[in-house]
């Protein structure tokens, strides 16, 4: 199956049932691997079920080629191809476990903002977002360089970040920024509850008015002579150490 200028796909449980939930009538049709019968899957079922939502069984196989790799965990959507902007309310209103998401204060470059994509993909964010002003945005080479994350984690774009934090706190959500002269370490801090990560632009770090906002600032513990981490390595640390404490 080819994409056109009005449809894509979309793939993964995180993607689609966020689409489910908050835009259910973008979805064309959604192919399932027939093969799953976990409640996880059966969950999405019923969700598209009781929306009337088209559903079509398949194997694994043939969703493999449609979106050309095997990350897909079973469900692949095709959608309306003309991007609705997704909003922060939904997404905090479609949580169904503790918040994980990735806050980027400001990033410039494109490949960094792909990569981002790609980690808060691999480990299971919820989102990632970012100011709509000041920030490259999720252009072409972001896109490629996130290698499909693009659509598989909602992307959320806000006017004013400081607002948006202030909304992710009202929700329960517990800001922590990550800063290199903080005192606390990254493994000491609990990030078992809902939480934010917030990582500041290539070279200043975060502005003051969001630094000024988290509710903790915390820092990557370095051993060596460089002082800091790209954006997209420091994103996977606090993430990937996020999900370790929620499994243990």
């Amino acid at each position: 199956m080819t994409e056109t200028s009005n449809s894509r796909l979309i793939y993964g449980f995180h993607a689609v049932l966020a689409k489910l939930r908050h835009d259910p009538e973008a979805i064309f049709e959604i192919y399932t691997d027939s093969k799953r019968n976990d409640p996880r899957a059966r969950d999405l079922v019923r969700h598209a079920e009781q929306l009337g939502t088209r559903l079509i069984p398949t194997d694994g196989d043939r969703l493999d080629r449609m979106v050309g790799t095997r990350r897909h965990q079973g469900v692949v959507a095709k959608i309306d191809g003309r991007r609705k902007e997704l909003k922060l309310a939904d997404v905090l209103d479609g949580l169904t476990e503790p918040a994980l998401f990735l806050v980027l204060d400001g990033i410039q470059d494109p490949h960094n903002l792909g990569a981002c994509l790609r980690v808060a993909d691999g480990a299971g964010a919820h989102a990632v977002i970012a100011p709509k002003d000041k920030a490259v945005g999720l252009n072409a080479t972001a896109v490629k360089v996130a290698s499909g994350a693009a659509d598989t984690v909602p992307y959320v774009t806000v006017t004013n970040l400081a607002r948006a934090l202030r909304e992710m706190q009202e929700a329960g959500v517990w800001i922590l920024g990550a800063a290199g002269e903080a005192e606390k370490s990254l493994y000491t801090v609990d990030q078992r509850g809902s939480i934010a990560w917030v990582l500041g632009a290539e070279g200043d770090g975060l502005r003051r008015l969001t630094r000024e906002t988290c509710d903790e600032l915390v820092r990557i513990p370095m051993y060596g002579s460089v002082e800091s981490l790209n954006v997209s390595v420091a994103s996977g640390l606090c993430l990937f150490e996020a999900r370790r404490q929620r499994s243990v």
